[in-house]
């Protein structure tokens, strides 16, 4: 997966990323000792419970946070839900606001809303995919009442102005979440500074297992939220189900080997990959086939779109490439992972103004730290051997 005599090279780490090994290692651990149902009453439902809280507190220290903050979730999916729902239920409905490039995840939750009352209103963005700050005052005016941005677009990359709109929502006591998945993986923010309200993500964008996430709350929020799964009251009420100590501790050990971060210099975390990714995106872009989309500073350290033609400037599909650059060794992806599976316009895309015939023609490249410095040569040459097959089948 690493090396490129190893075979094929994996650059699709915002889809998923490869398990750690440290990560696998406490699990296999953790499920010979703490297998039980956390909350059982017996010896072997005390040991879960022990290495749930356990993995609880270690996530609570990487994020600078109390462990009582920390909900467990079966992924970003449910998180976002409990997140926005939870906090629509708790009070009156208004307008919520969210950026014209959220994941599928935020914007079906809000769509939701719209049955129970709520105007649901998106912020427009530039054609780089940032939320256009002119609108800030007209966007937070009343009657919103809820505020949800993504912190990095996984599609295109771009970085939102999180702490600029945390700020203007705080003096106007408009609660915000922020879909934080793809952040997280490249460095932890301290949950202590960090003006938002509501913080969701998964672990396996980490390097932990897939089937575990977690919602960031505060003291104040929490006490007001129902609970969207009813049942037997787990994780303080807020999430019924039986937790599972096993994915807890993976994502604890997955967490661990990620650096803390300012939440203003995300763009540059993650130890060295921007540079690898810059180094990439230069070399690739010699080809006049091939344009970078999204912010070209703003953005996810280890992301790179690009948007596909060939030397007349005719649009190739990005789909067939992905398929192609496959047949290379090369595993990258068309769009979001969660939507790449439709050959339809990216909804993104149109968002940022990109011309009706392009949209389908995008390539998100997204490196993680098995990817080297050593590998960028063999990254090129496959990646221009697959652009040539598909510009000549």
């Amino acid at each position: 997966m690493a090396s490129p005599d190893q075979g094929a090279i994996y650059l699709d780490a915002c889809a998923t990323a490869p398990l750690r090994p440290k990560s696998l290692q406490r699990m296999l651990e953790t499920q010979q000792r703490a297998w039980a149902n956390p909350s059982s009453l017996h010896s072997f439902g005390v040991q879960a419970a022990e290495a749930l809280e356990r993995s609880r507190t270690e996530i609570a220290n990487s994020l600078c946070c109390t462990p009582s903050d920390v909900v467990f979730t079966s992924g970003a999916t449910e998180s976002v839900h409990l997140a926005i729902h939870g906090l629509a239920a708790s009070r009156p409905p208004g307008r919520l606001v969210i950026s014209a490039v959220e994941h599928p995840a935020v914007s079906g939750a809000a769509h939701q809303l719209t049955s129970q009352g709520w105007d649901l209103q998106e912020w427009p963005v530039d054609h780089h995919g940032r939320i256009r700050l002119e609108l800030l005052d007209e966007l937070l005016a009343p009657p919103t009442a809820m505020v949800s941005l993504v912190w990095g677009q996984g599609e295109v990359g771009t970085l939102q102005p999180l702490l600029e709109v945390a700020a203007a929502c705080r003096e106007r006591h408009i609660p915000l979440h922020t879909d934080a998945t793809q952040v997280l993986s490249q460095g932890l923010p301290s949950w202590t500074t960090l003006p938002v309200d509501l913080l969701t993500a998964s672990a396996h964008k980490c390097g932990g297992p897939r089937g575990i996430g977690l919602l960031l709350t505060r003291p104040e929020l929490r006490s007001e939220m129902p609970p969207q799964l009813s049942g037997g009251g787990q994780e303080g009420g807020l999430r019924s189900g039986t937790e599972s100590a096993v994915l807890a501790a993976g994502m604890a050990s997955a967490f661990s080997e990620i650096e803390p971060c300012h939440p203003s210099r995300i763009a540059r975390s993650g130890a060295g990959i921007a540079d690898l990714r810059d180094q990439l995106r230069d070399a690739l872009i010699t080809d006049d086939r091939l344009a970078v989309c999204g912010d070209p500073v703003d953005r996810l350290p280890h992301h790179l779109s690009l948007i596909v033609c060939d030397h007349r400037g005719l649009p190739l599909s990005g789909r067939r490439l992905v398929r192609t650059l496959d047949l290379t060794g090369l595993a990258v992806s068309s769009g979001s992972a969660c939507s790449s599976g439709k050959d339809s316009d990216s909804r993104v895309l149109a968002a940022m103004g990109v011309q009706p015939s392009l949209r389908r023609s995008s390539i998100r490249i997204s490196l993680g730290p098995w990817i080297t410095r050593e590998d960028l040569p063999e990254i090129v040459r496959r990646f221009h051997a697959g652009l040539d097959a598909l510009h000549h089948s």
